[in-house]
């Protein structure tokens, strides 16, 4: 049976009594319901993940032993760095959370030419604690130990300057991802998707003259969020975990 795994931003030592957050405290006893001496997996972005027995519950406070420690290596070899352009709504809350999921280990949220989000610097804080909590919930969700970075949000004029070993997504171009050169895999990759209505033709053209080469995936216009997850599952088809785990079945 598959235990409640729960992140916590603290030290996690074999033995030690740990008393869990608010958050989590409220998530187990107020609507799991779980009970003393249950077991529940803890990790805190260090790559190892602890067993622990839950050993008191009150109004809102759990607290736990940790009971064991193991490394589960299931990070992606392929260390990608996702530029996004900021989209509206849960958008990119979608992009965030099952990017997550298939990888990838940072994320620097853009505002380019065409991102219909504007905010002040204290909403932006806002959205960046949203997103890390989206972040950690993936985490949780999907095994990974390893917890993904999320950089402070980059105007473009920022975010250009940081350009390096870089993909991005150009819908005229006849370039496909099979048409690209194999990566040095130790080496971040860095994956630049558009806003709704996609880069502007000057950002495109100030993306190109720093010699990225633009890919296209496909003769279809997709929506901000699918070109995300369209093109990091095709980076995991092409050198990740989706070819690794084809040629271990085989």
């Amino acid at each position: 049976m598959r235990l409640n795994r729960i992140y916590q931003n603290q030290p996690l030592l074999i033995n030690s009594i740990v008393a869990l957050d608010k958050s989590a405290s409220i998530h187990l006893s107020k609507v799991l319901r779980i009970a003393i001496d249950s077991r529940i997996e803890l990790f805190n972005g260090n790559g190892h993940r602890y067993q622990a027995e839950i050993v008191s519950i009150e109004r809102n406070q759990v607290s736990a032993r940790v009971l064991s420690e193991h490394s589960v290596n299931n990070e992606s070899p392929l260390n990608i760095h996702l530029f996004q352009a900021v989209s509206r709504g849960d958008k990119m809350d979608l992009t965030v959370q099952k990017s997550v999921e298939l990888g990838v280990k940072e994320f620097t949220p853009i505002i380019s030419e065409r991102c219909g989000v504007k905010l002040d610097q204290k909403r932006w804080q806002k959205k960046l604690e949203h997103w890390q909590k989206v972040i950690i919930s993936a985490c949780e969700q999907s095994g990974r130990d390893v917890v993904p970075v999320i950089n402070p949000v980059l105007n473009w004029d920022e975010a250009i300057k940081k350009i390096n070993n870089c993909f991005f997504l150009d819908p005229h171009t006849n370039i496909t991802l099979a048409d690209i050169k194999k990566p040095n895999l130790q080496q971040k990759i860095q994956l630049w998707i558009g806003p709704e209505g996609g880069f502007s033709d000057s950002e495109v053209a100030e993306i190109e003259s720093s010699g990225t080469t633009p890919v296209s995936l496909g003769p279809r216009i997709l929506r901000t969020e699918t070109a995300a997850l369209a093109t990091v599952s095709a980076l995991n088809t092409l050198w990740g975990d989706f070819i690794q785990t084809n040629t271990k079945k085989s």
